[in-house]
Parts: structure tokens; C-alpha cells; sequence
């Protein structure tokens, strides 16, 4: 169970760090701003919020591998806390964006699936 929370931890920490990438150093790009679905001007004057927002999400993926590494080098405590710390985060994250912008519900969905399933199965390794 527990090998299975850290994969999935990982998964969810892998798409953080690819929406850091597109948020802090892709932002104005023709790609991401399709991804997102702004406009150059939109892209232009939202460039600093994105860059800041992308280094939360690089962040809570760097809490998340701690998790993994604390967890799968013995300190099991320790690991859970991180991998909570940083899944539960992101998962929180993405029902904020679900709930504040519902028309987005495939990006909530991206962005919470895999920390949820982490969460989850974590919990139940704890609890048994």
C-alpha cells in the first residue's frame, strides 16, 4: 500500500513540476497560452502571477518527493508527513480551482487525481 501512495505521490509530483514549467517559463508561448487559454495581451499581463504560481506548484512537488525519498530510505514517519504535507496540498488546490472555476474541470482534475489517490492510499497504509 505504501508503494503504491509513493508512486502515485510521484505521478502527482512529475505533473507539478510539468505545470511549473508551463506557468513559469513557458507562460507567453503560443502552446501554453492554448493550454490556458488566454490571449497575448491576457499572457502579458498575468506573466508575473504565473511565474509566482508556477513555483508554488514546483514547491509542493519538491515537499512530495522528500516524502518519497524520506519514505522509501525507512523514515516512514517522516515521509508520510511530507507526502501528506505536499499531495494533500495540491489536492486542496485543485478543489479550489473545481469549485472557483467550474467550467475548468478537466485541468481540477489533472491537478487533483493523482494527489488524491496518494492521499488516500497513504491513509489507509496508517490506519492498518
Amino acid at each position: 500500500m505504501l508503494a503504491a501512495a509513493l508512486v502515485f505521490a510521484g505521478l502527482a509530483a512529475l505533473v507539478h513540476v510539468y505545470i511549473f514549467v508551463l506557468e513559469s517559463l513557458r507562460w507567453t508561448l503560443p502552446a501554453t497560452r492554448k493550454t490556458f487559454g488566454t490571449s497575448v495581451e491576457q499572457a502579458a499581463a498575468t506573466r508575473e502571477l504565473a511565474f509566482n504560481q508556477g513555483f508554488y506548484n514546483l514547491f509542493l512537488a519538491i515537499v512530495a518527493v522528500a516524502g518519497i525519498v524520506a519514505a522509501t530510505t525507512g523514515h516512514h514517519a517522516v515521509g508520510a508527513a511530507l507526502v501528506l504535507a505536499g499531495c494533500g496540498s495540491m489536492l486542496a488546490a485543485g478543489l479550489v480551482l473545481l469549485i472557483s472555476a467550474p467550467n475548468k474541470v478537466r485541468a481540477a482534475a489533472v491537478q487533483l487525481a493523482f494527489p488524491l489517490v496518494a492521499v488516500v492510499l497513504l491513509t489507509v497504509w496508517l490506519a492498518i
